[in-house]
Parts: C-alpha cells; structure tokens; sequence
C-alpha cells in the first residue's frame, strides 16, 4: 500500500504511473471513468483491500462531476415527491462529505423569499419535515422569516411585494477538488489511477469479461490490463463501452442515458454579498432556481433541458441563458445582464432509461442511480447525484459480489474516512469565499513549501499552487490547472485566459512535456460567450 503523511503528499510522475501500469498482474477491480462515480468505487474497493486500477480518458471530473450546481443536498424536490427514502439516505450521506472533507464541503444557509401569503407557511412546514427526516444530521434548523429578516439574510433581494422567507440549511462544495481528493486518498491506499488514458477495448475470453485495453493519450502506448471484476462508470458516456460489450458477445444493448443539461452563470459577488444562498422552488416554468455565492463568485442556475450529442463541452442554448438572467431579475433588485456573465459553463446530467438487469439473475438497483451487470460482468454504473457517490460506491461494489465478481467484505469502511488534505481543526474560512492556500487544508504548509509561494498569478493562485499540481495532483495542462485545481475558468473566464501563459510556462518547466495553451485560451473564450 502506498502511504504519505499529510506533510509528505505522494507524487504524481506520470512515468512512475506508468511503469506501474505496465506491470503484469491481475487487479481485482478495474474502473473506467474518473468522475465522483469511478472515484468513489475506487476509493472504496481500494479501502476494503481490493487491488485497483482506474483509467480515464480525460482529466479527473473533466466532465459532469466538475460541473454542478455545487451543492451538497439532501434532494427537497424528492420529499414533495414522497421518496422519503432516498431524502434520508441523502441527507445521511451529506453529513457524511461534510464531516469528510471539511475544506472542501460545508453547510450552507439558503432562503426563500416569499412574495405571496400561502408561501412561507407552504414551504416552511415542508421544510420542518426536512429537519425532521435528517434529524441528528440536520445542519441548522429551519426558520421562518419577517420581511426585514429576509432582507438581511438577502440583502439585494427585490423588497418590492416582500412578506417574508424560510431559511433552511444544506451543503455546498468544490466538486473538482473533491474528486482530486478522492483520487488522491484512493491512491493512498493503494489503487493505481492514471487521466489521460482512454479505455480503447475491453478484453473477452470464453464470453467472460477479463479486463481491459488503455492507451496513454500523450505516448499512444497501449496497456493490457487484466482484472476480476470491470466497472464502467463513465457518466454519460456509459453506452460506449456497453456497446463494446454487447458487440464482443453478439447481443444487442438498450442504451441507458438519455443526457439533459444544465446551464450556469457566473457573476460578481455585489449582485448578492451574503453568505446565504437565495433559492426559488417554482420559477415561471417550475424549474428552480439558484443564486449560491461560491469561492468569491455568485452562481446562477440552473437549466434542464434535453440533448442529442454527448459533446465533451457542451455550450448553453440561448433560452437557457435568457430564462436564468429573466428570473434572477425577478427576485435581485440589481440584475445582472450579458455584460456582467464572468463565465458561463454547461453539465451534462446522465438520466438513467428504466430497463432490466441484463444479466438476468438479480434486480437493478435503482435510488436514481442505476448499477447493472451484463452477461460478461461489465458492471455499469449511472445516473445518481454527488451527494450520494459514496453510497452508489457501495452499491457497485455489491453488484460485484452478488455476480460473483469478487468475494464479499464488509461495506462502510468509507463513512469515516477522512479525504487527503482534511484539517485537524474545522477550518475558518467559508466555500463562499476566495480561494487561498486555505483551499489545501493540512496540506497548505506543504504548498508554502515550494518555489513561487510569494509569487501571486492572481488573487488565490501563486506559482507554488502551480507547481504543487504538476507535482501530486495529476495535472498535465494548463486547463487542468485553471479549470479544476484551481476554478478560476469556471469564476472568470477572461482573468484566466490571461493567467494562461504564465501557468502554461511553469507546467512547462515542471512536467516538460506540451501543457496545451492554445486549447485552453480556445476553451476560455468558449466559457465566456453567450450565446446569440
């Protein structure tokens, strides 16, 4: 098992990785796909004490899993519903991140303004039903409040035919962090996890699945890796490799997913400066929206709406933009308009189609996430929320078993284990703030360390942070850098396309190898065009 003190991060040699992956030897589990999925089933197989190797065509949350609304919730649209079952399980699981990873997940407060009579008492007492099923786990208790109380949680909010508002407590994170961390803590306990290394075949022998090929994306080397047990958890993207199967066996397969997207807008904190979030359960069209303040920014969202394309960056449809800037205008005094957008970025989401297990022996296991098994043993995995990656984890990994994949041990190895970088004490400064050497929790001293500490790109992101993520944390351009060790693409699409040449040059100097500007500044621009 590879281990590393909080002092000592493991490094991420992209040589070492793959002198690892070249290794003859049969791994107990396979995972393709490094989003908060993969990531969670390799971190949990690796902590019971699986061998585990996980390959990802892209960077770590290059897709959906750096792309959320960034909230860490217990799914209030589920109790309307009378799904009280998987309300508690999120909510337990909630509590669970929380405590977890603590510098990069903590409780948010979110009020909703009430311009009619029935609907502080309406969603209050929904709300109280909320305190209730989370119970020990709850957050913060729900509140109901005057006009002038709103006002001071919300302090922009449109007074204008204001009666009230309810305040409740949920979760907000940063997601791509989040998954460097679940990467990072897996490979402490020992799983081998390589980006940039497709799944290019999966390999068969007597209708059995057994194993996989990769290739890495810089060399174009190919890899042979051999394992029990294949688990395909690549989001959207998951029918690829079913297809794959299904043609190695000569049986037709169903797709699973079918993708919507949502859409976010990202603007100055001064159009909301509170540390609470503002929620409206039913816009105009009965979606919901959002304005949650986020590493200095403001978040507006979201959207939900069909796609066709699986495309790697999807780009907002312009009814999309125009209904979050028409609603965020009903309820903020100041609205914000097309000039203010400092990034505009777009999630695809993997709805799962209801089907059967098409392996036949045993019942799909669907909580809104689905875990199937084929007749070779691909197990394939989709659908579910962040919130509960931990949970879906452990439904995979029993899938494993009940195949009979991998014998079985004991689940929860993973409820209280605590993610790389979790501080001994819980940490002062909030997710709504900046980013900072704070962002790194107990591993902050470790970036202080290095070259560049005192040199500042930009407010929160030094030379050092730079060069800390060629070094342990996977990254290999300068989008990885940019876009999820630090976010600043997703906060300020134009600052960072100026930071760009500088962090490409330190990527440079680091990893000698192409860090990828010219895609990046194409990216950049991409993330800060509306569309017309």
């Amino acid at each position: 098992m590879n281990t590393a003190s909080q002092d000592q991060p493991l490094s991420t040699d992209r040589a070492a990785l793959l002198a690892r992956l070249a290794e003859p030897r049969t791994y107990d589990l396979a995972v393709v796909g490094g989003g908060a999925t993969g990531l969670g089933v390799a971190l949990d197989a690796a902590a019971r004490g699986f061998s585990v190797v996980l390959v990802e065509s892209h960077d770590f949350a290059k897709g959906t899993s750096s792309r959320a609304t960034k909230l860490v919730h217990g799914g209030v649209r589920y109790l309307a519903q009378g799904n009280i079952a998987l309300v508690r399980e999120a909510l337990h699981e909630r509590t669970t991140l929380l405590n977890n990873a603590p510098h990069l997940a903590q409780p948010l407060a979110f009020v909703m303004p009430s311009y009619k009579l029935w609907e502080t008492p309406f969603y209050g007492v929904g709300l109280k039903m909320y305190d209730a099923l989370a119970g020990q786990a709850g957050l913060g208790t729900t509140e109901f409040l005057g006009r002038m109380d709103t006002l001071r949680c919300l302090p922009t909010a449109r007074a204008e035919g204001l009666r009230g508002g309810v305040k409740y407590w949920d979760g907000q994170f940063d997601d791509a962090r989040l998954a460097l961390a679940l990467a990072r803590t897996a490979a402490q306990r020992g799983a081998l996890l390589v980006n940039y290394c497709p799944a290019r075949g999966l390999l068969h022998e007597g209708g059995k699945l057994v194993g996989l090929v990769c290739e890495d994306a810089e060399s174009g080397r190919r890899f042979a890796l051999r394992a029990r047990a294949v688990v395909n958890a690549t989001g959207v993207w998951v029918d690829e490799l079913r297809q794959q199967d299904g043609q190695a066996l000569g049986r037709p397969v169903r797709p699973m997913v079918a993708p919507s997207q949502g859409v976010h807008i990202v603007v100055d904190r001064d159009f909301l400066p509170t540390d609470h979030a503002l929620l409206v359960p039913k816009t105009a069209d009965g979606r919901v929206l959002f304005a949650v303040p986020w590493l200095g920014k403001l978040i507006l969202g979201t959207t939900d709406s069909p796609r066709q394309d699986l495309a790697r960056e999807p780009l907002a449809f312009k009814e999309e933009v125009d209904f979050i800037l028409g609603e965020s205008a009903k309820y903020l005094r100041r609205a914000p308009a097309a000039q203010d957008v400092r990034s505009i970025w777009v999630g695809l989401r993997p709805l799962v189609k209801p089907q059967d297990d098409e392996g036949g022996n045993t019942k799909a296991i669907s909580r809104e996430h689905t875990v199937l098994a084929s007749a070779s043993g691909l197990v394939t995995v989709t659908g579910g929320k962040w919130t509960t990656y931990r949970a879906m984890a452990e439904d995979v990994l029993q899938k494993c078993f009940d195949a009979g994949l991998l014998p079985a041990r004991a689940a929860g190895v993973t409820e209280r284990l605590r993610m790389v970088g979790t501080p001994a004490q819980p940490p002062r400064q909030r997710l709504c703030d900046a980013q900072g050497p704070h962002s790194y929790g107990s591993e902050a001293a470790a970036v202080m360390q290095l070259s560049g500490a005192d040199i500042w790109l930009a407010d929160g992101l030094s030379e050092a942070m730079v060069r800390f993520a060629a070094r342990f944390e996977y990254a290999r351009t300068v989008e990885d850098m940019l876009a999820r060790r630090s976010r600043m693409l997703f906060l300020d699409a134009r600052l960072a396309a100026r930071l760009a040449p500088r962090v490409a040059a330190i990527l440079q100097e680091e990893l000698g190898c192409d860090p990828h500007l010219a895609d990046f500044l194409a990216l950049a621009q991409q993330y800060q065009q509306l569309p017309a």
